[in-house]
């Protein structure tokens, strides 16, 4: 058992934070012989997701592996997971509220990793003008377009708490080395703006945000060493930074000993009065870490050409949505193309009637009761409609669409 140096000081230190933390926007319902709290029943609603589902099939660094043993998204998640688990555990943190931010942090996430989430922005800043970010985007899917069946096979949307909700939005993993508090004020969500402009509102977001940096740092290594992207140079080059720092018990590098040695780091340094936080050493150890992946990893030229096909399959889908566009008759001619793209027009139809105001009586629409959220008389409603059914896709549906589209 750890030393419990928070004993859930997060959503215990006064009545209007805890308040605040289970707040949701519209009430959801009840059952008279439900025995969870209310950031497990988060956690449950998320696990169900369509968007959590599709994550295992979703590239986090290394795309179209034959290798079972490589990372995807859903796995990183369940390893940020764990991470997090154990450093609110120890904390005395509430682990429950560690858990459902953990899983949902990435359900917004696009197919094909941050390559995917690039060209995303593009099509945004150029459409929309905004720049397309996946945490953004993670809680847009939290909000607005992930849905349950209730007990009536009713659709209704999640409608999670605040405090999981905000660790979604500011769980960017990019930490600098300093300690992590949460802030003091409830905001509204909706008007962060860019990665990492707020700190999160409780001390389990934190945890999970510097857990996202520990999760993902050692496993990329090690999928790199298994797919020998690295050289036996850059091996050396690796090891040599545990040298740099002689930090004590770190005589190897792989995702075991980074991730061991930085969860026991983190706790024994942490506290309500310090914060987050690392030692100094170890600080500087996993900056030293990151941008060896950076050089050696993450700018391979072995992605550069995964990155170019990335760039093809995501933009010939959005110009092939975006010619399909016929205001509130967009239903009618994408019913007329049926014939060419089945898959895709099938699929865009479906979520256009379960999401626009303008299909509220079409009998394909019938059961879903969630928030509305387009108006195809609105161009712009209809580009952002594009970017949420494009961010929904796994990998290999994508491909599947854009083979569709080349196909005669």
């Amino acid at each position: 058992m750890g030393k419990r140096k928070f004993e859930n000081v997060a959503i215990q230190e006064n009545n209007d934070k805890y308040s605040a933390c289970i707040f949701r926007d519209d009430l959801i319902y009840k059952r008279n012989n439900d025995i969870r709290s209310e950031f497990n029943r988060d956690y449950n609603r998320i696990l169900h997701s369509n968007s959590y589902r599709r994550l295992k099939h979703k590239t986090q660094v290394f795309f179209a592996t034959n290798n079972d043993h490589i990372c995807t998204r859903m796995e990183h998640v369940g390893h940020v997971s764990s991470v997090s688990y154990s450093i609110a555990n120890y904390l005395g943190l509430n682990t429950e509220l560690t858990m459902a931010i953990s899983i949902g942090h990435d359900i917004g996430h696009p197919p094909f990793g941050h390559d995917g989430e690039r060209v995303l922005s593009n099509f945004t800043s150029k459409k929309l003008n905004y720049k397309f970010w996946h945490e953004k985007n993670s809680l847009r899917f939290a909000d607005v377009i992930e849905t349950l069946p209730t007990q009536i096979d009713e659709e209704i949307n999640l409608d999670l708490t605040y405090a999981v909700r905000d660790g979604i939005i500011c769980h960017c993993g990019e930490v600098k080395s300093k300690p992590l508090f949460p802030r003091e004020n409830k905001i509204d969500l909706n008007l962060i703006s860019k990665p990492g402009q707020v700190s999160p509102y409780t001390w389990e977001g934190c945890v999970v945000k510097i857990s996202d940096k520990i999760s993902y740092l050692g496993r990329d290594i090690e999928d790199a060493l298994r797919l020998k992207i690295l050289t036996q140079n850059q091996i050396k080059e690796l090891n040599s930074i545990t040298e740099k720092f002689n930090i004590p018990d770190f005589n190897k590098i792989n995702n075991t000993v980074i991730v061991h040695n930085l969860v026991t780091n983190l706790c024994e340094n942490s506290s309500i009065k310090d914060g987050i936080t690392l030692s100094n050493d170890y600080f500087e150890f996993m900056d030293s870490i990151k941008a060896f992946c950076y050089k050696n990893i993450y700018y391979h030229s072995r992605l550069s050409n995964f990155q170019k096909y990335v760039e093809l399959v995501i933009n010939t889908i959005l110009e092939t949505i975006d010619s399909m566009y016929d205001g509130i008759n967009t239903l009618k001619k994408l019913d007329e193309h049926c014939d060419i793209y089945p898959n895709l027009c099938d699929s865009f139809s479906k979520w256009l009637i379960k999401y626009s105001t303008n299909y509220k009586d079409n009998q394909r629409g019938k059961k879903y009761n969630n928030k509305k959220i387009y108006n195809l008389e609105n161009k712009d409603d209809y580009y952002q409609s594009i970017v949420d059914y494009v961010s929904s896709m796994t990998d290999a549906f994508a491909i599947k669409i854009f083979n569709e589209i080349l196909q005669f």
